[in-house]
């Protein structure tokens, strides 16, 4: 069984949609690693979300094609889950959910409270915008 076909039978095992390269790196070496993820974004069984940070893909069933197998938002939160990394909806997406206006937000917005990230999430022209409160509107709410 070729590199391919393990890391593809071991992304399948995987109950999330999202796929980081740390977590396939006991199935060989760096460079083989990086050959097999880039030859199957090439043909679509995977979407390159970042750096190291890939999604599964399914068929669209309007178009048959292949597409990501979960919505943009569901694939950030999933990041940030697997990441470590602790997130609340951004100041816009926390006024639409409070019921204090009625535009809904354009921009995949997350607070990242204190912490500084650069880290790029996207996926075809959509990418997430941090924006840092210094506290977490989750914490606030607890309070």
């Amino acid at each position: 069984m070729n590199l391919e076909d393990r890391v593809m039978r071991s992304i399948a095992k995987r109950h999330g949609v999202v796929i980081l390269r740390a977590e396939l790196k006991r199935l060989g070496s760096p460079a083989q690693l990086s050959r097999v993820l880039s030859n199957l974004v090439k043909t679509k069984r995977l979407v390159r979300v970042g750096v190291g940070i890939y999604a599964k893909t399914r068929p669209n069933k309007f178009t048959h094609e292949l597409a990501p197998a979960a919505t943009f938002e569901d694939i950030a939160a999933e990041v940030f889950r697997k990441l470590g990394i602790d997130i609340a909806p951004g100041k816009l997406a926390h006024d639409y959910n409070a019921g204090k206006t009625t535009q809904v937000p354009m921009l995949a917005m997350v607070d990242t409270g204190r912490r500084r990230i650069t880290r790029r999430i996207s996926l075809g022209s959509r990418f997430i915008t941090y924006e840092r409160s210094g506290v977490h509107r989750r914490k606030e709410q607890q309070a």
